[in-house]
């Protein structure tokens, strides 16, 4: 009769571990945070400190290193114009993985080399 009780009991603990697990499972989206230096190695350059991020909602923390006015577009949003030193947080939601070209929409700087491509996973 014991062994039928701690049986039960084990099979109804399974149970409710199995029962929560798809709840939990479910957290949400991915967060990240990508820092975005325009005008650095050269005026016409990015550089982003991830060139991969999971698919979710992506903080774009873009700095304006060189000394031109420069913004940072990607997946239809885009920054202010930001003067050398300024700064600017830009949020994105990517809902499914793929790769995302990004630019400079000032005239003349993508041409120039502001631009690339984010892979989203």
């Amino acid at each position: 009769m014991k062994k039928i009780r701690v049986l039960t009991l084990g099979l109804v603990a399974t149970a409710l571990l199995v029962w929560a697990l798809p709840a939990t499972a479910h957290t949400s989206a991915a967060k990240a945070t990508v820092n975005v230096t325009a005008g650095k190695p050269s005026e016409f350059h990015f550089t982003l400190s991830a060139k991969s991020v999971k698919h979710g909602t992506v903080t774009f923390n873009v700095t304006n290193g060189g000394t031109i006015p420069h913004d940072f577009k990607i997946n239809g949003k885009k920054t202010k114009l930001l003067s050398g030193g300024q700064s600017a947080k830009l949020t994105v939601t990517f809902a499914k993985a793929g790769k995302y070209p990004y630019l400079c929409t000032v005239t003349g700087h993508a041409v120039a080399g502001m631009k690339g491509t984010l892979t989203v996973t």
